[in-house]
């Protein structure tokens, strides 16, 4: 143990361990509110736009972008959800690398961020909540961003996150709306950690390997992608990869094809698809695209589940080739997204 870290309560004997997942009625960004029931909740909210915004909501872009020096523009946003793993620092990493994905999907970096908790005080040990919290300042002080304090609420449900500033120089931002046709698809992270986070709060298995792909930073891609030129790009989370990707062609105008062979997926999650647990986040991100799906012979209705899965911190959706992440499709002229 090292010198920072919390003592936790043992359970009395004969109690089960405690289960933070158990605690939420979703887990991560699968508590999502649907993609169109949010959309037409804030249709025609676009607060007060102006010269300096240079990202708002129209879009339905990442974080927002203001424009406050020729040379900067400050982005802003928040993240939180309830616990997608039952261990109290693996979540508080998972969502704090997950709300500075915001920053890294438009090409920013993070300077500064504050905490966003409900806890069920009275339920959960106190010391429980300093493990979440000390998760997420071991990510956010991997990301150079310093967390300076604030806001708690006591709430029957768990729920950790953090609302982040960044900056990014106007002329190098990654946009939702931004992409061309003709262009690669590349994806930074592989997908499938919905299905084995959903496996998790029915079983209690535990997947290492998602975990450290959720608490990873898209740093490296961010920064990776801004050096090749790329134009567009978004993080894939809560509406999983075809949600993504229909919200940024809608956005820019054109449309996309997708190899399912080339798409890559965390280990185990073919087989909690073959097993059936599949959220009810992700079949609502499926029933949402369908109308703008087009799909090759062969393809099942576990392969859309599969695109369709409700990824929590999941990597960098970008249109355009970043070295060294594999490219899953390219852009059309057309509309909607073929998947073949």
């Amino acid at each position: 143990m090292t010198e920072a870290q919390t003592t936790i309560p043992e359970p009395e004997e004969g109690a089960a361990p405690i289960r933070l997942t158990g605690f939420a009625h979703g887990g991560g960004c699968a508590c999502k509110i649907p993609p169109g029931e949010l959309e037409d909740a804030v249709r025609g909210l676009i607060g007060h736009p102006g010269p300096e915004v240079l990202v708002g909501l129209d879009s339905g872009d990442d974080a927002s972008a203001v424009l406050v020096r020729e040379d900067l523009a400050v982005l802003t946003t928040a993240d939180f959800f309830t616990p997608v793993v039952d261990d109290a620092y693996d979540w508080g990493r998972i969502a704090a690398a997950n709300a500075l994905s915001d920053i890294y999907a438009m090409g920013g970096r993070p300077v500064t961020a504050i905490n966003l908790l409900g806890w069920p005080r009275g339920v959960l040990p106190m010391e429980l909540m300093t493990e979440v919290l000390r998760g997420g300042l071991s990510v956010a002080a991997e990301a150079g961003c310093p967390v300076l304090g604030g806001h708690s609420i006591d709430d029957p449900e768990p729920k950790y996150g953090m609302a982040v500033t960044g900056v990014a120089h106007p002329d190098r931002l990654l946009r939702n709306d931004a992409a061309e046709p003709g262009l690669p698809i590349t994806l930074t992270k592989p997908i499938g950690v919905g299905l084995l986070n959903n496996r998790h709060k029915q079983t209690g298995e535990i997947f290492a390997e998602a975990i450290e792909t959720m608490a990873r930073l898209n740093r490296d891609a961010s920064d990776a992608a801004v050096a090749a030129g790329v134009k567009a790009a978004t993080d894939v989370t809560g509406f999983g990869l075809l949600g993504h990707l229909y919200k940024m062609v809608r956005a820019s105008g054109i449309g996309a094809v997708i190899d399912l062979q080339s798409v890559p997926l965390v280990d185990g999650a073919r087989e909690a698809l073959r097993d059936g647990f599949v959220s009810g986040g992700t079949k609502r991100n499926l029933d949402w695209v369908r109308a703008h799906l087009d799909a090759d012979a062969g393809i099942t209705e576990d392969d859309l589940l599969l695109l369709a899965d409700a990824q929590t911190s999941g990597g960098l959706l970008v249109v355009g080739e970043v070295p060294g992440y594999p490219v899953i499709g390219q852009t059309t002229a057309g509309q909607g997204i073929r998947i073949s």
